[in-house]
């Protein structure tokens, strides 16, 4: 009928990751209930095929639900109290320092253009001489990827139909929902009138040609 006490002690496989830093061994688990909130464990699993990155199928499933939290706490015993004195030091040391210098190190020589500089002009270059198609190829590239998924982010609809970021976004204000909530955050579908226009356009030839089977029974 009492609180549980519940400890965890290290392996030695542990301990001796790094040798020259001395961590504590044993550990006390604070065990207390989970009051005033719901906590979930989630799994996520996506499916993809070697040619297609892009996931062929998404489904979360919800595997259980939290009621109990543990709050691990090393004792403050010799070997804590020295990690956490050793810790304060290394902090408190300045992150640059000044050295003198006997010789000339090259090392130091200033770059004049830096890398991702660099990389930042060729993505801007490379996405200035991407052509923006007609709205209606557009939209056909459009309606034919909703057909294989659902769901897409932006990047993926930029591989696709290759066209400026901006230009696309304005098509797909048009025609797509932006999700803002889990389990699809951030990606685009198509609105309700649009969906399932395959379906729709089979129906409509089905009324058809039913009309046309009343008319010339008649």
């Amino acid at each position: 009928g009492q609180k549980a006490q519940v400890s965890l002690t290290l392996s030695d496989a542990v301990i001796n990751i790094d040798p020259a830093e001395e961590i504590p061994r044993d550990h006390r688990l604070d065990v207390s209930v989970v009051t005033k909130q719901t906590l979930g464990v989630f799994s996520h699993a996506v499916t993809t095929t070697r040619d297609d990155p892009v996931p062929e199928c998404e489904k979360q499933y919800m595997e259980g639900r939290i009621v109990q939290k543990l709050e691990c706490r090393p004792y403050a015993d010799h070997c804590y109290m020295k990690m956490k004195l050793e810790s304060i030091r290394k902090a408190s040391q300045p992150a640059r320092q000044v050295k003198s210098l006997e010789k000339i190190v090259h090392n130091y020589k200033p770059v004049s253009d830096h890398k991702h500089n660099i990389e930042d002009r060729e993505r801007k270059k490379a996405e200035g001489k991407k052509s923006r198609d007609d709205k209606n190829a557009v939209l056909d590239m459009l309606f034919n990827a909703f057909e294989k998924h659902q769901y897409y982010n932006i990047k993926d609809l930029v591989r696709i139909t290759r066209q400026p970021i901006s230009y696309l976004k304005e098509i797909l204000k048009e025609v797509c929902d932006y999700n803002m909530k889990n389990p699809h955050k951030n990606m685009w579908e198509l609105k309700k009138e649009y969906r399932h226009y395959k379906e729709d356009d089979k129906k409509d030839d089905d009324t058809t040609k039913d009309t046309m089977s009343d008319s010339d029974s008649d």
